[in-house]
């Protein structure tokens, strides 16, 4: 496959894997786009859908959440989690530049620069929804990223979602704009997030008859406790366009770690009211069903919810974040969690009451 005329992804034998998977993923998506520019119109539509390939190769299929990070994890304390994240093998982190108003970029900036390891870092960030930076118009788009480049102390990122839909800005614009700082290196890959299904599919529609870089990647809110409308929307879509699904809010804003189980137990923590709908007879039922299956397994609450994510067929590594090494750890435990059927019917089924 030609590689001619595209940003440069190789930066140097000590690469790691999941950074050549990026590489490869980018490569295969532009070096189509150029097939595409370079041909005249066609009768036959050129098929416009990424491959599955971004985040197959991910040595370990969890992403760390930095929604955290500068907000209830200083500094100091994120480059610890950052630091165990990475001696486990963990390479995607995620952040946004609304994090704590670009502090948690920042973290993961200096975090990178200090301990001289961008090149085994998979970095996905968020622009779109900033204060100041809001939308997706093409000037918008332009000047986001930029600002997330500075603070996170990098020439490129690997993967930039489109945070929020924005019905002001037309599709093709936005599509265009985010295409434009492909073919400028500035970042690898593009992903969505929170966009309806239609309008993932409006833009890739538009990449492929635009001759633009596609989405390679969603960022859907799904978990055990919120399974519409991934289940019935996108992962049917994802399934059919090989976009890669990396969900947030994965443990339920930390009700499927178990830790709420009373009103007492919501008063005064950082996610407290957005727990609190939850605590019903069929919520409490759900938890007392992961507990079963966590005993089962010898394992944590939060490592049988992340391990019930990843066993759903069209997902690729979810997001969690961890304000300690205790949690972190019941994060990396999931991929080691084999769930038999019997055991996600179990799960599925106490989801449903919930719902």
């Amino acid at each position: 496959m030609a590689r001619t005329n595209v940003p440069k992804c190789d930066h140097g034998s000590e690469g790691s894997a999941a950074v050549g998977a990026i590489c490869f993923a980018f490569f295969s998506v532009n070096a189509s786009r150029r097939t595409l520019v370079a041909r005249p119109p066609s009768p036959h539509p050129v098929d416009p859908t990424p491959r599955r390939w971004w985040g197959d190769h991910l040595a370990v299929p969890v992403g760390l959440g930095g929604n955290t990070f500068g907000r209830t994890t200083d500094a100091a304390a994120s480059h610890r989690i950052l630091d165990a994240f990475a001696e486990a093998g963990g390479a995607l982190v995620d952040t946004a530049d609304t994090y704590s108003d670009g502090a948690s970029e920042a973290i993961v900036g200096a975090w990178m620069r200090d301990r001289k390891n961008r090149d085994q870092v998979v970095v996905s960030t968020k622009g779109g929804n900033h204060p100041r930076f809001e939308g997706l118009s093409a000037t918008t788009v332009a000047a986001a990223v930029e600002e997330s480049l500075r603070r996170l102390g990098t020439d490129y990122i690997d993967l930039y979602f489109a945070h929020y839909q924005d019905d002001q800005t037309p599709i093709e614009e936005s599509a265009a704009a985010f295409d434009a700082l492909v073919q400028a290196g500035k970042i690898r890959a593009i992903g969505l997030s929170n966009f309806t299904a239609d309008a993932v599919r409006q833009w890739i529609d538009t990449a492929g008859s635009g001759g633009f870089a596609a989405p390679v990647a969603l960022q859907p809110h799904y978990s055990l406790v919120h399974r519409q409308p991934f289940e019935g929307e996108f992962a049917p879509l994802a399934s059919e366009t090989g976009l890669a699904v990396l969900p947030y809010r994965a443990l339920g804003g930390g009700f499927l770690s178990g830790k709420y189980r009373t009103d007492a137990d919501t008063e005064d923590r950082a996610r407290g009211a957005g727990v609190r709908p939850l605590l019903t007879p069929e919520g409490l039922r759900l938890l007392d069903t992961i507990d079963a299956i966590a005993h089962d397994h010898h394992a944590r609450a939060a490592t049988i919810a992340l391990a019930w994510l990843m066993h759903q067929p069209a997902v690729t590594a979810p997001l969690a974040s961890a304000t300690s090494r205790a949690q972190l750890e019941e994060l990396l435990a999931a991929p080691a969690v084999t769930l038999d059927e019997a055991e996600i019917t179990r799960l599925n089924t106490a989801a449903d009451d919930l719902a």
